[in-house]
């Protein structure tokens, strides 16, 4: 009897202490499939790279907005105005009165929605595109091939002051002019990159009738476009062809002249020469009267 209750008793606790093996070892399981982040050496855990913030990418935006008015030229010097309140300027305006206008505009990038919002209580609201693209790369790379080369060009500077020699300054000099002329040119790429940056260029095409967006180049307005180009080119050269006028008269009529003498010593030159005559023609115009003895 005795030994039946110690073979239960230990029955009991091996039953016991297998459950709660398989108790911890399932608690542990998930646990342990999350693996741990890694440590550097001072024993601090190491964060994922961040993403770069929004106010460090660099975008050049461009748009362009068609809307449809009834006078679009007066629509179209209230959009200048508007766009040089927001701080921004005009390149260029193509005006046909009562048919269309056409602006393109610089406006401050920070302040170009809410420009586009007034622009749109013009008119009505045909099209509107805006596109983004991120030159961020483009722009890291310029400011530190910028950095690099001035840090060689101030180089150069030190080094020219201290050159023991002519040769030695020479050839520093030469070197800092390539150095300079390279850093010239990186300067006025970063200059133009960051005015395409801070003013987005904004396309407002204002008409008097509905267009769709593929309507703008139609072969219409390749056709008026055309001739507003003939009659520019034509009314400045109206002035040039009156100031060369008499000359291309004179210069015609000196060419007449020489035409006609030319031809008329060409004339000359081939009438054919009396030529000699023949015996047998000779007889016949004075035939010999032959004398009978008899």
């Amino acid at each position: 009897m005795k030994r039946l209750l110690v073979i239960m008793l230990t029955a009991i606790v091996l039953l016991v202490t297998g459950c709660g093996g398989s108790d911890t070892d399932s608690g542990s399981g998930p646990a342990a499939s999350v693996p741990a982040s890694p440590s550097l050496a001072d024993g601090t855990r190491e964060s994922a790279p961040s993403e770069p913030q929004a106010s460090d990418r660099k975008e050049i935006v461009t748009g362009h907005l068609m809307l449809t008015a009834d006078d679009p030229v007066a629509v179209g010097r209230q959009v200048v105005t508007i766009v040089e309140d927001s701080g921004g300027r005009v390149d260029s305006v193509t005006e046909q009165p009562e048919i269309s206008s056409v602006l393109t505009v610089r406006v401050p990038a920070d302040r170009l929605e809410g420009t586009l919002d007034e622009l749109r209580g013009l008119g009505e609201v045909t099209s509107l595109t805006t596109t983004r693209d991120d030159v961020t790369l483009q722009y890291t790379d310029l400011e530190a091939r910028i950095s690099a080369l001035q840090a060689s060009v101030d180089r150069l500077r030190a080094l020219m002051a201290s050159a023991a020699n002519t040769a030695d300054l020479i050839e520093a000099e030469n070197a800092l002019a390539d150095r300079q002329a390279e850093l010239d040119s990186l300067t006025a790429q970063q200059r133009y990159l960051s005015d395409q940056i801070d003013l987005s260029t904004l396309t407002v095409d204002i008409s008097a009738e509905p267009r769709r967006p593929d309507d703008r180049d139609s072969f219409w307005d390749g056709v008026v476009a055309g001739w507003d180009h003939l009659r520019s080119a034509l009314g400045d050269s109206i002035v040039a062809l009156g100031v060369a006028l008499p000359w291309i008269v004179f210069f015609l009529v000196g060419a007449g002249i020489v035409y006609l003498v030319v031809r008329l010593l060409a004339r000359i030159g081939r009438r054919p020469a009396a030529a000699p005559a023949t015996p047998a023609e000779a007889s016949a115009e004075h035939p010999v009267v032959e004398v009978d003895d008899e």
